[in-house]
């Protein structure tokens, strides 16, 4: 089982790899929060295909929605995106260190 800190860059990992999504997420990037008609509107997906989508990315901590009269409107979370690029980093690290002691082994 993953701990809490593995988890979190999983999900969005995990979120990020449906094609749908990743969509998604570029479209809001952009800092404008929309509703889910909105989303939907230029695309071949139904409402109910986005809200399933958009309910994915909200959980991985990728957007938040917020309630604008009768709709929901979502936008954006970069810092979600900045968390997993920060273990992706750490992880980096981790190899390359490793790396470079096997290297500095084999050259022994």
């Amino acid at each position: 089982m993953l701990n809490a800190e593995a988890r979190a860059p999983a999900a969005i990992f995990a979120a990020l790899g449906d094609r749908t999504r990743l969509s998604l997420i570029e479209r809001l990037s952009d800092g404008e929060p929309r509703s889910i008609a909105k989303l939907s509107g230029d695309t071949d997906l139904t409402r109910q295909a986005i809200t399933k989508h958009l309910t994915v990315l909200e959980g991985a901590g990728l957007v938040s929605r917020m309630r604008a009269g009768r709709e929901s409107r979502y936008a954006y979370r970069p810092e979600a995106l900045a968390a997993a690029k920060a273990y992706l980093d750490a992880v980096s690290a981790q190899w390359d260190e490793a790396l470079l002691r096997l290297r500095e082994f084999v050259e022994r």
